[in-house]
């Protein structure tokens, strides 16, 4: 999918970036090569259903839905859709954030592109002209299984390009039909097989996963950076981060991270006073974040096979392809399973267990740093008169509150199948509450990092030594400059996502860094 600052074109699977993009106006084009791909599909389709011999069996055109497939559908092809997406009206819960609603319609809107789900091309133009507008169905958050593409939520945003339900405008929630006119767009006109098409995909799981995955990696790059700082507020003595040390481990992430780490702690000078060995938070740091590298750059597979992935079923090859297990090599509709969601279940469960892991480690740092046994003789919860001052002790607890909800959302999703669907879905893969979750608790990470960080501003402020090394006195400054030191004591909950924002939009150290 290539891009321009505000033009995004369907000429390949977009990427993270572009789908944090997306969820503000952004214009969407549907090039000529994407149009002849989506005209040769449904001329397709249309032959398949319509042209001479005998009508093949083709699911969601003929017949009906899920367990009830071996009965007829309706006949008539507008009425097809409605049969399609009524009885998926049955989501509860809150809405999903508009982040992941418009990040997931862009990629459902990229896979029909491809030409291979037999979608009419104005459902693609409708689509594309939507991005241009701050539309964005209302969808509510429980009621997929991720097992048959994301049908209860993909319903609820198709209902609202339909002008059914509801939807946001300007962040405003209103019926749907009033957010479309207000927008100019025009509700979708859908058959049977554009609306099966938009639903049976697993684009809220892939949304949810591809930025979590990155908000997750955002503070991995930042936990990194905030344990040289600590390293350095301390005067540690840099051996744990040696590379004959990590070269030894053997672990590839561990001895990348550990070269980032002592990139950016070149300058820094021991105080002498510290311990031969250091707690484990620090010592054994590129160790961790070593090995929550090497995982996620498995979830960063997972996530790129998807994003470039067609999610749908059935899919309609109109020139044949390497040909079935009969040699068929003609145009073919194939039945399959290209909606089931498991790699990104078991990649977003694998994050689940990254994130708690990072959220432990920054949670014990900031432990380390309030603890006068501990962080060089500071006084403790970095308070300036404590007693009279209290510091950082209401952060500290609201961070072993943000560490105990992690833990508690961290047990794994993707193996807990139950059987549904009259056992037609007799196996699923919870894909997609495995990506909530883990996008959810990605943002409980991104506030543990912004408490540590306040931790580290206010720990100078109390007697810590300035940074020696110059990458951590530039962080340490730009900390300064956001937050003004904690005296005295003062509500500090806009100060820690002050401090998470910082942290979230500060470059990466350098390109080629994991």
């Amino acid at each position: 999918m290539l891009t321009t600052t505000d033009t995004v074109l369907l000429t390949g699977p977009p990427d993270s970036a572009v789908l944090r993009r997306a969820a503000a106006p952004l214009t969407v084009t549907v090039d000529d090569e994407a149009r002849a791909r989506l005209d040769r599909g449904r001329r397709f389709f249309h032959d398949l259903r319509h042209g001479d011999g005998e009508t093949p069996r083709i699911y969601g055109a003929t017949t009906g839905f899920g367990a009830l497939v071996g009965y007829a559908g309706r006949s008539d092809e507008a009425d097809q859709c409605d049969n399609t997406l009524a009885h998926l009206g049955a989501g509860q819960g809150p809405d999903l954030p508009h982040e992941i609603c418009r990040a997931a319609l862009l990629l459902r809107t990229w896979s029909l592109a491809q030409g291979y789900s037999g979608v009419c091309a104005e459902v693609v133009d409708r689509l594309a002209a939507m991005f241009a507008t701050t539309f964005s169905p209302a969808v509510p958050r429980y009621g997929s299984v991720g097992a048959s593409g994301d049908l209860i939520p993909l319903a609820y945003a198709t209902q609202a390009l339909r002008g059914r339900g509801h939807a946001y405008l300007d962040g405003r929630r209103r019926p749907a039909g009033e957010a479309l006119a207000a927008a100019g767009l025009r509700p979708l006109t859908l058959d049977g097989r554009d609306a099966l098409a938009l639903v049976n995909g697993t684009s809220v799981t892939t949304a949810a996963t591809a930025l979590a995955r990155d908000a997750v990696r955002s503070a991995h790059r930042s936990l990194a950076a905030l344990t040289c700082l600590l390293a350095d507020l301390l005067g540690c003595d840099p051996g744990f981060l040696d590379a004959d040390l990590l070269r030894a481990y053997g672990h590839p992430g561990a001895r990348d991270v550990g070269a980032r780490m002592r990139e950016t702690l070149t300058g820094l000078t021991p105080s002498g006073t510290r311990p031969l060995q250091e707690p484990y938070s620090i010592r054994c740091a590129p160790q961790l974040l070593g090995a929550a590298e090497d995982a996620l750059r498995y979830v960063d597979g997972v996530v790129a096979a998807d994003l470039g992935g067609i999610s749908d079923n059935p899919l309609f090859f109109p020139e044949g392809g390497d040909g079935d297990a009969r040699g068929a090599r003609k145009g073919k509709v194939v039945h399959g399973g290209n909606f089931f969601g498991q790699p990104a279940a078991f990649a977003a469960d694998l994050l689940a267990s990254v994130t708690a892991q990072l959220g432990n480690l920054a949670e014990r740092q900031l432990d380390l740093l309030t603890d006068p046994a501990r962080n060089g003789g500071l006084p403790p919860m970095l308070a300036t008169a404590p007693g009279q001052q209290h510091g950082l002790q209401g952060v500290q607890l609201a961070g072993t509150a943000f560490v105990a909800e992690i833990r508690r959302n961290a047990t794994p999703a993707s193996m807990q199948s139950l059987p549904t669907n009259l056992h037609n879905q007799d196996v699923v893969p919870f894909g997609t509450q495995a990506a909530l979750r883990s996008y959810d608790m990605a943002e409980l990470l991104g506030l543990l990092c912004g408490s540590l960080a306040l931790g580290l501003r206010q720990a100078v402020h109390v007697g810590a030594r300035r940074p020696t090394a110059p990458r951590c006195a530039d962080l340490l400054d730009a900390l300064i400059e956001t937050i003004p030191p904690v005296e005295p004591d003062r509500p500090l909950d806009a100060d820690v996502r002050a401090a998470a924002r910082l942290l979230a939009t500060r470059e990466p150290p350098r390109a080629d860094a994991p």
